[in-house]
């Protein structure tokens, strides 16, 4: 099927088997590899990327569905080469051991952080990322990350 999409900015045109999931065409067809598949089921997180501005976890769509939709992968969150605002408050608050499941996680707070409604507590955080899972962290690094970017 004939897939035509904008990715990070870029105009997308693929020939894409129809039941190729999202995850895989970003990661296989485009390089994008920030894009982790972890669970495959949508339960982990890990593959979350923004579909016209709201957070969709890839692995659970599929790439046909993104025709002529606009799609912002972690790849679009540098600003200019450099770290972009919730990637520098990760670094700087040590938010991440292994990464894997940083990229959804920062793709989640993009979304909202474009829209101007980052959770300002603890808890909100907590509650906003409940669908990121991080198998590595006790969690509390990346909440103080939010919060000095909401800050």
């Amino acid at each position: 099927m004939k897939l035509s999409c904008t990715v990070n900015g870029e105009e997308v045109q693929a020939d894409v088997p129809p039941r190729l999931l999202l995850s895989d065409f970003i990661r296989h067809e485009l390089r994008l590899t920030g894009t982790n598949v972890g669970c495959e089921m949508g339960v982990c997180g890990a593959c979350t990327v923004i579909v016209d501005g709201e957070p969709v976890r890839s692995c659970l769509m599929f790439a046909v569905q993104a025709d002529q939709r606009s799609i912002s992968t972690v790849e679009s969150l540098d600003q200019n080469g450099k770290l972009g605002p919730l990637q520098q408050a990760f670094h700087e608050n040590h938010a991440l051991q292994c990464g894997f499941c940083t990229p959804g996680m920062l793709m989640t707070l993009a979304s909202l952080a474009a829209q101007g409604t980052l959770p300002k507590t603890e808890h909100e955080v907590r509650e906003v990322l409940s669908g990121n899972i991080c198998r590595c962290t006790g969690y509390q690094n990346i909440v103080d990350a939010v919060l000095k970017v909401a800050s």
